[in-house]
Formats: C-alpha cells, sequence, structure tokens
C-alpha cells in the first residue's frame, strides 16, 4: 500500500525519537580526546576513544578535551598563526619580554611553551584557567633563570641551557601547583 501522510509523519516521528535517544544515550571520543563523565557535576570516570553509553544531559555531562594536543602558549609576542617560528605578524607584548639579567641589562626575550595535557583530572577540576596558569608560570620561571645569568652568557653559548632550566624550572611549579600539564620545549 502507497504511504499516507498519516504513516510518513509517524515515521519521521519514530526517526526523530531515535536520533534524539541516540544522542542522548551515547557520545563518541576521537582518538586525540579523553571522555571525562561528570554525574551531577561530579567526576564519575573516564572513557578512552571509541563508542561509549552515557545518561541524559540533566545526569550526565561528557567532557572531551583534546590529550594529544600540543598545545603552544606564546610569551612576549602573539600571533593569530600556531606554529613554530615568529611570524611576520606577530604583536610585540613588551611587559612579557623585557627582562633583567644578573648583570643589571635589560633583554627582550620572546620564545614558546610547548605542552599537553598530563593528568586530565587535574587539568580539568583542580585549577582555574590552566592556560593562564601556563603563561604566567612560563614568564616567571624565565625571568628567575635570566636573572642568574648574565647578558654574553644568555646571548651566545647559555641559550640551550637557560632554555633547559627553564623548562625544568616551570614543570616542578606546575606540578607543585598540581596543573595536570607536561613541558614538551621552550
Amino acid at each position: 500500500p502507497p504511504m499516507t501522510p498519516e504513516m510518513f509523519r509517524r515515521l519521521a516521528g519514530a526517526v526523530a525519537v531515535a536520533v534524539v535517544a541516540w544522542n542522548a544515550f551515547f557520545f563518541r571520543v576521537n582518538p586525540d580526546e579523553l571522555g571525562v563523565v561528570l554525574r551531577f557535576g561530579e567526576y564519575v570516570r573516564q572513557q578512552e576513544q571509541g563508542l561509549h553509553y552515557r545518561l541524559p544531559y540533566p545526569i550526565e555531562e561528557v567532557l572531551l578535551p583534546k590529550v594529544t594536543q600540543q598545545r603552544v602558549t606564546e610569551i612576549g609576542l602573539r600571533s593569530s598563526a600556531s606554529g613554530r617560528g615568529i611570524p611576520s605578524g606577530a604583536t610585540d607584548v613588551r611587559e612579557e619580554s623585557l627582562m633583567l639579567t644578573g648583570d643589571e641589562n635589560i633583554v627582550d626575550i620572546e620564545y614558546a611553551v610547548l605542552w599537553q595535557i598530563k593528568d586530565v583530572f587535574k587539568y580539568a577540576f583542580d585549577v582555574r584557567n590552566p592556560e593562564q596558569n601556563v603563561r604566567d608560570g612560563a614568564e616567571a620561571a624565565m625571568r628567575e633563570i635570566i636573572g642568574k645569568s648574565n647578558l654574553q652568557y644568555a646571548q651566545t653559548e647559555g641559550r640551550s641551557r637557560i632554555e633547559q632550566d627553564t623548562k625544568d624550572l616551570l614543570q616542578r611549579m606546575l606540578d607543585e601547583y598540581g596543573l595536570g600539564v607536561r613541558i614538551s620545549q621552550i
């Protein structure tokens, strides 16, 4: 028999109910993500990549932070492009980049911090605004290391050592604060 308008409305309604039910009860975690399931706003479990079941929204909510993504925080400059190097359209941020060396010279340092989420629970729930904490910590760590160095050392053979010392100090600071991130490179 041909499909009547009533049969079409019922079929459309059944399809709509199925789509809503699917979205209400299932979620997908991509390979670069980690699913963090919250029940009434409280942490319940983590889910690896794949398709998973959850209770509908008012009861359970899912956060999907990209845990394998390499994040970049720029200190002393802001660019719209992501990646390494200083793009031609970068904006200089002098209050971050000007630093005093141990021999009382002023240096202008622009650098980037590459980092990833190490502990998604700490990153998502233990601190507010983790990106700003990485920025502030990186600036403080670099100022401390530069403040112990002289200008000649910082401009020549000490550059790689300063990068490594800053990375180590920053990682210790962020671990102490319980931020849940791993510094890859300065």
